[in-house]
């Protein structure tokens, strides 16, 4: 069951392709050290990264995503939350602890969640409370130090009325990484510790039969280091260095990063009938100074001459860093929904959006006592409201076709001044966007037997317009258009084997209209917005899960994704580094015009043609109520571009990931005591790079190993 259309669902009777993501999986991969960037390739076409760290990730699906770094900074994959969006980048980084499911929505869905979500939705549903008391406690201990504490309690305050549920989580890892500059700041001498508390309070008023209030209050703050860049780590061709170590690394340039969260929803349900009305109201916060780092990855410069820099050549310091003062986010939702009426369902609502961030980006010169060597401010306010409906309609007991609309307008304005760094202070510059636009979608659903539901669909929507001015050292504000999509997919979903098989297959194909691309680095590491004049996708995904015995179970699922970029025009800067060109002995595999790098046939950036994921869960039972099990997982993603350009060096290859869980459930579950493990193979690979200064990269994080005892109530 899922609510990927908004109300509670059999997965069968949703005509687009969706993911689900939780039990043993979610489990493991919510082990100490992780983040929410591991999603990546555990569900068909679905990817994450982020230079950022553990609180910025950027999320990726069929191959759509945004590399910006900056933190006003829009994305194609909408983030949801129990019904509250979380645009922000900063608001995308969720702790991930009591949580029911994890939806993933496949393709346009800008019908009934609105802009910014032309490449689908990641939704998060938390546990809720019920009128039935339900606790549990978990605590774990893994290599680095690492261990979390992690637990929940939840049921009635009032018979039938009242209930609430608290729940929390506190993580913990300690430095792992030996920063061997001789001339390292005193607390960048040991890097990699991380810090994070988040906690959930949830009230659930059920007066009557007919009318329901959910208050949610949440938050979180981390404190911890930010990216560890790591200076000239790529090989020339690709791969790394040979002598490379992930535990050390040479940086005179500080290293840190903090956030906190604070937020509250309101939803309320009201049934009459047929009809049910619902409100949800959002409002979330940010704030925090966010983080600094070195982001040339090295010690020194060449001016200084020989000896004075490294690993490797690095032609100048870089280290900068950014604080959000604060940012404040206000959704509110109203919406009406009829089921059973004749042969019609309907929805039809109301949406407002509005937020507001400052963002402080500052320079460094690591040379002379890591000393502010630039300055700018931006501040973004964006509001933007939409109407929308849509209507399912049961031509026979096995047909059903649906449709839907939605109305957007957007208001954005955009501010920025430069005080300090680049060839002078920039005075207080303003941009503005606006655009009205209208989504929609069409859908056929065709039962062919009791198991087994056949399926097509069309959709449009769209990314709102973006501005960019992230001015420190460059002196350009850019704006993009906003990028439309026109989506086609069909598939199949059925359960074979006495319901012991699940499988589903969709096959699709998009052409997106002035596709918003970010060229990201370059020779003062800012970011610059332009318009592709057409993109194309195409591919398709698998997911099964089949229950092979009553101990042995499987999951599978796999996609391929096409994508290219078809603009003549098209073409963006070299990389910074030494005279223009590229950094080092990096080479660019792109034909050159006019002094730019034409990118017309390139695919998108982080976008791997291929995913792969498969799980297997083994269950022994001993005794009369207990259990000894195995679990497995596995993720695999081949080759991706970093950028916009083509490079053997800004590029990772096939990259597989497996982690593992073994334990024991006693007392009919009662208590799981188990040992876990992630990237037991002891992978490592390029998550990203940095280009405007010498081969930098940064990596996926090491093997982690622990025990975890988990008591329910």
């Amino acid at each position: 069951m899922v609510t990927a259309q908004k109300r509670t669902q059999s997965l069968r009777d949703v005509p687009s392709s969706v993911a689900t993501f939780g039990g043993d999986a979610l489990d493991v991969l919510t082990s100490p050290g992780s983040d929410i960037r591991d999603l990546a390739g555990r569900v068909p076409s679905l990817n994450a990264e982020g230079s950022n760290g553990n609180i910025m990730p950027r999320f990726y699906i069929r191959g759509l995503g945004n590399t910006d770094f900056d933190l006003n900074a829009s994305q194609p994959v909408g983030i949801y939350v129990d019904g509250v969006v979380k645009e922000n980048v900063l608001l995308k980084s969720q702790m991930m602890f009591d949580i029911e499911r994890i939806e993933v929505l496949r393709g346009p869905q800008g019908t009934l969640f609105g802009r910014n979500t032309p490449a689908g939705i990641v939704k998060i549903e938390t546990r809720k409370p019920t009128h039935e008391f339900d606790a549990y406690a978990l605590a774990s201990y893994g290599r680095f130090n690492s261990f979390q504490f992690e637990g929940a309690m939840g049921g009635s305050i009032i018979d039938g009325v009242l209930a609430a549920r608290v729940s929390g989580r506190l993580q913990h890892q300690d430095d792992y990484i030996d920063n061997l500059a001789e001339n390292a700041p005193a607390n960048t001498l040991e890097l990699g510790r991380l810090n994070d508390i988040g906690g959930r309070v949830q009230f659930l008023y059920t007066p009557t039969e007919n009318f329901s209030a959910l208050l949610n209050f949440h938050a979180r703050s981390f404190d911890g280091d930010s990216e560890i860049f790591r200076a000239n780590i790529i090989a020339p061709g690709g791969g790394f260095v040979d002598g490379f170590r992930r535990d050390q690394v040479f940086q005179d340039g500080e290293n840190d990063q903090g956030l906190d969260l604070r937020g509250a929803s309101l939803s309320m349900d009201y049934v009459r009938g047929p009809l049910t009305f619902t409100s949800i109201t959002g409002f979330e916060n940010a704030s925090k100074p966010i983080g600094r780092g070195d982001i040339d990855g090295g010690f020194g410069a060449a001016f200084l001459g020989e000896g004075n820099f490294g690993p490797g050549f690095i032609p100048f310091p870089s280290a900068s860093g950014s604080d959000v003062p604060d940012l404040d986010q206000w959704t509110q939702e109203f919406r009406v929904a009829g089921e059973g009426l004749g042969i019609f369902d309907f929805q039809a609502g109301f949406f407002y959006f509005s937020d507001d961030i400052r963002i402080n980006n500052f320079g460094f010169d690591t040379l002379n006592n890591n000393a502010l060597n630039g300055a700018a401010s931006q501040r973004q306010q964006t509001e933007a409201w939409g109407i929308f409906g849509s209507v399912d309609i049961h031509l026979t007991p096995r047909l059903t076709v649906a449709g839907g609309v939605r109305y957007t307008e957007e208001d954005k304005d955009f501010q920025a001044e430069r005080t300090l760094g680049g060839p002078g202070p920039l005075p207080l510059s303003f941009r503005s966007t606006s655009d009205e636009v209208i989504s929609w979608d069409a859908s056929v659903n065709y039962d062919l037997s009791s198991n087994t539901t056949v399926y097509s669909r069309i959709a449009r929507s769209f990314r709102a317009p973006s501005i960019q001015g992230r001015i420190t050292f460059a002196d350009d504000i850019t704006v993009a258009d906003s990028e439309t999509i026109l989506s086609i997919e069909a598939g199949f979903k059925t359960e074979l084997f006495d319901n012991r098989l699940r499988l589903n297959v969709s096959a699709f194909n998009y052409d997106m209209d002035d596709q918003q691309l970010t060229a990201v680095g370059g020779d003062v590491n800012t970011a610059r917005l332009l318009n592709a004049q057409d993109s194309d996708g195409r591919g398709f995904e698998m997911d099964a899960e089949w229950a092979v015995t009553s101990a042995l179970r499987l999951t599978a699922g796999m996609s391929y994704n096409f994508t290219k970029i078809n603009d003549p025009d098209i073409r963006v800067p070299f990389p910074g580094g030494i005279n223009g060109v590229c950094p080092q002995t990096c080479v660019i595999d792109n034909p050159i015009v006019d002094g730019l790098i034409s990118i017309d046939g390139n695919r998108l950036p982080n976008a791997p043609r291929w995913i792969a994921n498969w799980t297997a869960r083994y269950g022994i039972p001993f005794g009369e109520s207990h259990e000894f099990y195995l679990f497995t997982d596995w993720a695999l993603t081949t080759k991706s571009n970093f950028f916009l350009y083509n490079s053997q060096e800004f590029s990772n290859g096939t990259n597989a990931v497996g982690g593992v869980r073994m334990g024991a459930k006693l007392n009919d579950g009662r208590f799981d005591f188990a040992l876990y493990g992630r990237n037991i193979t002891d992978q490592t690979f390029l998550r990203g790079g940095i280009d405007f200064n010498n081969l930098t990269g940064f990596i996926n994080p090491p093997p982690l190993w622990g025990v975890e005892l988990r008591a329910n109530f």
